[in-house]
């Protein structure tokens, strides 16, 4: 299949699970935070967010295990690519037990002061952290099969996987308030369950169609090489992705500090409703990170900057196209959608959702870099920014500050961190940022403008109506949609779209 026309079917195999993952996610939570009530979803975000902040690990791993099964597939090497995998698999294993195990020891101190938890709910609040211990194991040894499927691009599997996983969620909440049980343990218990289900399904699927793949590794492949490869790419990677992850939860705990659990299920929820819409950006990602770096293991360098540049103009138009109208209209969206509003969660999602907007504008770049493989100043220089959200943060709060004054620095850092990548690629890869500005950023720009006005003329004289932001969200994609076929999009992508649509007619 042509490159091009396999990022075209794996991007809208991400959009159609992302919309319909989506739809299921926002539903499912309703009804968890229903079932559970505001403080017991504030102790499962919070105790299974300490776990799921180490969680950033198998993230970093995907990435790191991905990129290097894909340049060696552009090298057309397989015996490489199996030493490669099984090397990876190895590293997998052993990581995610030694994780366990220092989870498992740090348990006492984790629930002896350090988290604000109701007394009585201790003892279920650790069996959920038991839960989300055996769930990161298990995420830990999914890793390797999913980075093969993206490395192959064989995107449509995982997509079908990942709507299973969304309908039996979506089940399983529908179930809860029938469960006479604890809720909360009887939640956590399910969601690990879902989690071995996935395993299951990427791992056979890849071992019966994929060489490569092993349910073990194969200890004959495995190459010292390799695994000092996988180490030192994966160690900087684990260092950019817990950046980004310690933000989130260390914003989550200074919450806790503060104010107790009430506004972490306010913050959780707005977590929800990023990882809710982030399958949009990620949907091109995905499609379009093993084109990026086959492009540099083959040597064109020219052509990975250019995929580097559409990669970022893509994710941000098409997740704005969302974001925006969101951000207009959240609080009718969570009055309908949780009923019972946590206070603060409106100031939340307005300011999560728009700093992974801000992001998504030069988000192409990272992956770049991740290509040429120069990785460790790259993560010091740029990611390090990130952290320094949880200072700024917590001095405001502790200087009296509201929480939506706080939330500043959240974007703040976040707008910093992405105009940072441009000088550093221009270094380390040849980036013209004259070029990126004219080509992504320029191009963006009146999208951007007119869908923000046409979003507040709708709140603006469209007032009352009950189903107001199903309204907003439709002429927010008929605006977006004209205005980046006219001004975002260059005249060799209107006619690569068009040619395309010929010829499936």
């Amino acid at each position: 299949m042509e490159p091009n026309k396999r990022i075209v079917i794996n991007t809208l195999a991400q959009h159609t699970r992302a919309i319909i993952n989506t739809c299921l996610s926002l539903y499912s939570t309703r009804l968890v935070l229903r079932a559970l009530g505001q403080s017991d979803f504030g102790i499962y975000s919070l105790v299974a967010g300490v776990v799921t902040m180490l969680a950033f690990l198998t993230g970093a791993l995907v990435i790191t295990t991905q990129r290097q099964l894909s340049f060696y597939h552009g090298r057309g090497n397989i015996e490489d690519v199996k030493s490669m995998f099984s090397s990876s698999l190895l590293l997998h294993i052993l990581i995610g037990i030694a994780f366990a195990v220092i989870l498992l020891a740090i348990t006492p101190f984790i629930f002896d002061g350090f988290l604000e938890i109701d007394p009585a709910r201790i003892p279920t609040a650790k069996g959920v952290y038991y839960m989300a211990v055996l769930s990161l194991a298990i995420v830990f040894l999914t890793a390797p099969f999913k980075a093969l499927f993206i490395a192959r691009e064989e995107i449509v599997y995982v997509s079908a996987v990942d709507v299973i996983d969304g309908v039996l969620k979506l089940g399983f909440a529908l179930s809860l308030p029938f469960i006479t049980f604890d809720r909360l343990m009887a939640y956590a218990c399910a969601i690990t369950c879902i989690q071995t289900i996935h395993l299951l399904a990427l791992s056979l699927w890849a071992v019966t169609h994929f060489q490569e793949s092993s349910l073990l590794p194969r200890l004959s492949l495995v190459r010292r090489q390799y695994l000092k490869e996988l180490t030192s790419f994966a160690t900087w990677t684990v260092y950019s992705t817990g950046c980004v992850m310690g933000r989130t939860q260390g914003v989550n705990i200074i919450l806790n500090r503060f104010f107790g659990t009430i506004v972490n299920s306010a913050y959780g929820i707005a977590q929800q409703v990023y990882h809710s819409i982030a399958f949009i950006s990620q949907a091109v990602t995905n499609a379009m990170s093993p084109q990026i770096v086959k492009a540099e293991g083959c040597g064109d360098r020219q052509r990975m900057l250019h995929l580097a540049e559409l990669s970022s103009k893509y994710n941000f138009l098409l997740l704005s196209t969302v974001i925006i109208p969101l951000a207009f209209e959240i609080p009718q969206v969570l009055e309908l959608w949780l009923g019972d509003v946590p206070p603060h969660a409106v100031t939340f999602c307005r300011f999560i959702t728009l700093s992974a907007l801000f992001d998504q504008i030069t988000f192409g770049l990272g992956t770049a870099n991740q290509a040429i493989g120069r990785i460790r100043n790259y993560s010091l220089v740029v990611n390090t920014i990130k952290v320094l959200t949880l200072p700024a943060f917590w001095l405001c709060l502790h200087l009296g500050y509201e929480i939506s004054q706080a939330m500043w620095t959240y974007i703040g850092f976040e707008v910093l961190c992405a105009l940072v990548r441009l000088p550093f690629l221009k270094v380390t890869a040849g980036l013209s940022i004259r070029h990126f500005v004219s080509h992504v950023f320029a191009r963006v720009a009146l999208p951007l403008v007119f869908v923000s006005l046409a979003c507040w003329l709708m709140i603006t004289y469209v007032k009352d109506a009950p189903f107001r932001f199903l309204l907003t969200g439709i002429v927010a994609v008929l605006v977006s949609g004209i205005t980046i076929w006219l001004f975002a999009l260059e005249d060799r992508e209107r006619r690569a779209a068009l040619q395309m649509i010929k010829k499936k007619k």
